[in-house]
C-alpha cells in the first residue's frame, strides 16, 4: 500500500467528511473479522453507497489501493483516523449539565473519535461541585478563571435555547474558537469562530417524514 503525500488542513467537502468516518468504521469492522483488504465495491455493499462515490472520497485521503484487490485494512484505518484528526486528542468543556450534557460526560468513547471533555459548567447549584464519570462541573461564571486552568478550544453547546445565544456569547468571549451545538436553535458566531450544529429534533423531523412518505405510498 503506497501512501501519497496528504496535504493539511485543505478543505474537504462537507457531505464528504460526513461519509469518511463510516469507511472507518466500516474499516475497522472488517479488521475485526480478519479481512487484509477492502475494495470500494465490498465498502459499496457494506454500507450502500456508491464506489465511485466512495473512490472520490478517498481520494482526498491520498491513499492508494492495489488494482484488483484494494485497499490494506490496517493502512486505511491509520490513514482515516489521522486524516479525520481522531489521533490528536481535542480538548473541550461542555455547557449545559441536563440529560443530554450529563450523557456526553458520560460517554467515554469520545476519546476514541480524538474529544475529551474536561470540565462542564451549568447553573444548578445541586450540580455545581459535583462530577459525572470523573469530570467537575464549575459555576458558569467561573469559565475565565478555567480557561486559565485548561487548555480548551472547544465547547460542548446543550443549554436550553432560551440562553443558547447568550452562553455562545460568554464562550466566544472568554476564547473558545470551536462549538459543538446540540441544541436547536442556530447560533450566531464571528466568522473566526468554527460551529458544528447536531441538533437531534432536526434528524428526528427528517426521519418522521420519510417514514410518513412510505406509510403513504404502501396505501396507494
Amino acid at each position: 500500500m503506497s501512501h501519497l503525500p496528504i496535504t493539511k488542513f485543505q478543505k474537504i467537502p462537507e457531505p464528504t467528511l460526513r461519509r469518511l468516518p463510516w469507511y472507518l468504521s466500516n474499516a475497522k469492522l472488517l479488521k475485526s473479522r480478519g479481512e487484509q483488504f477492502v475494495s470500494t465495491t465490498q465498502i459499496s455493499k457494506d454500507i450502500n453507497i456508491d464506489a465511485s462515490q466512495i473512490a472520490k472520497d478517498l481520494s482526498y485521503v491520498k491513499i492508494a489501493g492495489r488494482t484488483r484487490v484494494g485497499y490494506e485494512v490496517d493502512d486505511l484505518i491509520v490513514v482515516l483516523e489521522d486524516f479525520l484528526g481522531f489521533t490528536n486528542l481535542h480538548t473541550a468543556f461542555l455547557f449545559g449539565v441536563g440529560n443530554l450534557g450529563g450523557a456526553l460526560l458520560l460517554d467515554s468513547g469520545l476519546k476514541q473519535f480524538g474529544l475529551q471533555i474536561v470540565a462542564a459548567f451549568d447553573v444548578d447549584p445541586t450540580k455545581v461541585g459535583t462530577t459525572i464519570n470523573g469530570i467537575p462541573i464549575y459555576p458558569i461564571e467561573e469559565l475565565p478563571k478555567r480557561m486559565k486552568q485548561y487548555e480548551v478550544s472547544i465547547g460542548v453547546l446543550t443549554v436550553p435555547i432560551q440562553i443558547a445565544q447568550q452562553i455562545t456569547d460568554f464562550m466566544v468571549k472568554e476564547g473558545l474558537k470551536a462549538v459543538w451545538n446540540f441544541t436547536p436553535f442556530r447560533i450566531r458566531v464571528p466568522q473566526s469562530i468554527v460551529v458544528q450544529n447536531t441538533s437531534l429534533y432536526a434528524h428526528l423531523a427528517v426521519m418522521f417524514n420519510r417514514l410518513n412518505c412510505n406509510k403513504a405510498k404502501k396505501r396507494k
